[in-house]
């Protein structure tokens, strides 16, 4: 308001001090329109980040907590974390509807409530070491992070991986260490992991994702063919053997393994 006040007192104390009436009367249209286009501008931009907050908190209460995603902490995290950043300009209107986007090179940001879902099933806490397979847009690294995860996060392309690094450090989203390579590969420097959060789609659970899994760890995968239908497998290790459960029919991206050529 204080700006607004400014800019007002300075046009008008530039219309009453010029020495000619018509010239004064022709300008004074001209600085309403300027002073209009300013204030408008201003309150634009305010009401945009406004309508983020109220759009966040409108899909964590409807799409989320509406669908029984109960962890405080998962839906704090859906609630801060600005998605819209994630996704393309053209997108952005859509971003917080509860549906999947394409964020180029033929991939997709997953929708809010798969990628809750997703984070509430491995019990995120403060210092929990997790691999991402799937980096995309850098959303599901951003939740892990501001969940307070170390995150280590494998992107096949490149050019993916190079963009959600420079989003993720400009958001202050840390750590988060990423870098670009096969999946299927997992991060064997870095293992053994607490949990494992897989977001493509391999035709079977890969075995050394299994073995970079800490006992005692959760790794959540989507598993199934090409073009049919897939589930959300849920996979426990204890005591060295590994339980796996079906959590429900999904459709994610492919995960390609970039070490196997295609037919």
């Amino acid at each position: 308001m204080y700006i607004y006040n400014k800019i007002i007192q300075n046009m008008l104390n530039h219309s009453v001090s010029t020495p000619k009436p018509a010239m004064a009367l022709k300008s004074r249209p001209l600085l309403f329109i300027l002073l209009l286009v300013v204030i408008f501008s201003f309150s634009d931009n305010g009401m945009k980040a406004q309508n983020w907050v109220q759009l966040r908190e409108k899909m964590v209460n409807e799409q989320l907590r509406g669908r029984d995603i109960s962890s405080s902490n998962v839906l704090n995290a859906m609630r801060e974390v600005p998605r819209h950043h994630f996704v393309p300009i053209e997108y952005q209107k859509f971003a917080y509807d509860d549906r999947p986007l394409p964020i180029g090179f033929e991939q997709t940001i997953s929708q809010p409530y798969m990628v809750a879902f997703m984070t509430e099933q491995i019990e995120p806490k403060p210092g929990m070491k997790v691999l991402e397979i799937g980096t995309g847009s850098g959303y599901q690294a951003a939740v892990l992070a501001h969940l307070g995860c170390e995150v280590y996060t494998i992107e096949l392309l490149p050019e993916l991986a190079e963009r959600a690094d420079k989003l993720l450090k400009q958001l202050k989203y840390q750590p988060v260490n990423i870098k670009a390579g096969n999946g299927y590969d997992g991060w064997p420097e870095a293992a053994p992991f607490d949990a494992i959060i897989v977001t493509a789609a391999p035709e079977k659970m890969p075995p050394v994702l299994v073995e970079q899994l800490k006992d005692g760890g959760t790794m959540v995968i989507p598993v199934g063919p090409v073009n049919n239908l897939q589930y959300l497998k849920i996979a426990k290790k204890r005591d060295g053997k590994v339980t796996t459960d079906t959590l429900m029919p999904v459709r994610f991206v492919p995960m390609i393994d970039r070490d196997v050529q295609p037919n």
